[in-house]
């Protein structure tokens, strides 16, 4: 383990309290293990692993991500999002296969979720010519994937530049028309994906209702 690693894994653990990890594990599930840290603690210990470590670059970043995402413990994976976000500036469109990994294993709205908002969102909205055009690339194919927390990533992923008054509006409607096309033939996974739709309408509406979707959510 990393120096930095080791650090967040400490601190996490320190942090951590047996009764929020059992409520929890019985709220989430999902297979995966719980410190009980809060999320107040998640942001505080990487903020000071970032301060005892100020030359983090892309390569240690990104590797410091993927070591914390490994091991299959809920704040370790949290931790590894708020490092990504915090640092989403030294990231580029070759990330996104990365990303992809870590959405097709978090299965949980209170990883992909941010992952998509808060890192995959802004990765794309700092790019540039042909590497946004590869980027849109890889939404289009997630949309279309037979993976409802792919497809959820993608409908989420632009939300906070919509709701900044920037985002493209039209390749959202034509990512949300795909994706509740698609969840037409779904069973109750396809709610994942409606929900990410609705999500986004009702947030956007509020800030800027001119922007229409053509049709309602069914």
């Amino acid at each position: 383990m990393s120096d930095a690693g080791e650090f967040i894994d400490e601190a996490l653990r320190r942090e951590g309290s047996w009764i929020r990890a059992e409520q929890a594990q019985a709220r989430l599930g999902n297979g995966l293990q719980h410190y009980g840290s809060s999320i107040g603690a998640i942001r505080g210990t990487v903020r000071d692993a970032l301060r005892r470590h100020p030359g983090l670059e892309h390569d240690e970043v990104t590797a410091l991500s993927s070591e914390l995402w490994e091991v299959p413990v809920f704040e370790r994976r949290l931790a590894a999002i708020v490092l990504l976000q915090s640092k989403v500036h030294l990231l580029t469109n070759t990330d996104l296969t990365r990303l992809e990994g870590f959405v097709r294993e978090g299965r949980l709205r209170e990883l992909v979720d941010p992952l998509a908002v808060d890192v995959i969102g802004p990765l794309i909205a700092g790019l540039e010519g042909q590497a946004k055009a590869r980027a849109g690339s890889v939404m289009d194919r997630w949309v279309r994937e037979h993976d409802e927390w792919l497809c959820r990533a993608a409908l989420m992923s632009p939300l906070r530049a919509l709701r900044g008054g920037g985002g493209d509006w039209e390749a959202f409607v034509s990512h949300a028309t795909v994706a509740l096309d698609a969840a037409r033939e779904m069973g109750a996974e396809a709610e994942v994906v409606r929900e990410a739709v609705s999500t986004v309408l009702n947030d956007v509406a509020k800030r800027r209702p001119e922007l229409q979707f053509p049709s309602p959510v069914a």
